[in-house]
């Protein structure tokens, strides 16, 4: 069982993660000039984010029906494996915002509707999963099974969708890259 003592500084850190992270991704979308990181206009940032969301999902998936199971080994470990590939993105997101510029959406009618209603649901849901994510992390680690299970069955669903969504978001974009 974890301790008042590590919640003190765990919880405000996780707080402060959460706000940090989406201001900075905010922030970096409107750069008003772009510096390539890499060397070279990396141009294979959204296939290598919709890989990274795809296997995220799997690895989710995974996670939740190993829970069912009740292999608790495999699936701490396949949890873990999602938070590092989603950690990886986020990563290698914030490098693309920075490094390129945006790309419009070309589609029409139908569609164009389609495609925003899940980019902005996508986008809204991954601010919110932060610190969903990092709470349910850090009650799993720390063995707060209690606390854990009370916030994964709100975790999970969104954090399935927000990867999900991001592998559509860049189908619906793949044309105009």
């Amino acid at each position: 069982m974890i301790s008042k003592k590590a919640d003190r500084v765990m919880v405000p850190a996780i707080l402060v993660v959460s706000i940090v992270v989406p201001v900075l991704v905010l922030i970096l979308m409107y750069l008003p000039e772009r510096y390539e990181l890499l060397g070279t206009g990396f141009k294979n940032f959204p296939l290598f984010h919709a890989v990274l969301n795809f296997f995220t999902a799997v690895l989710l998936i995974g996670g939740y029906v190993s829970m069912r199971k009740k292999e608790l080994s495999w699936h701490r470990n396949l949890m873990i494996s999602a938070f590092f590939l989603s950690t990886v993105f986020l990563i290698s997101y914030v490098i693309s915002k920075i490094s390129n510029e945006p790309v419009p959406y070309g589609g029409e009618g139908i569609l164009r509707y389609l495609y925003f209603f899940i980019l902005i649901t996508h986008i809204l849901l991954s601010a919110i999963i932060v610190p969903l994510v990092l709470f349910t992390m850090y009650r799993g680690l720390t063995g707060e099974v209690v606390k854990h299970r009370k916030i994964a069955r709100y975790t999970f669903p969104v954090w399935l969708y927000v990867a999900i969504t991001g592998v559509l978001v860049y189908v619906f974009m793949a044309p105009y890259y």
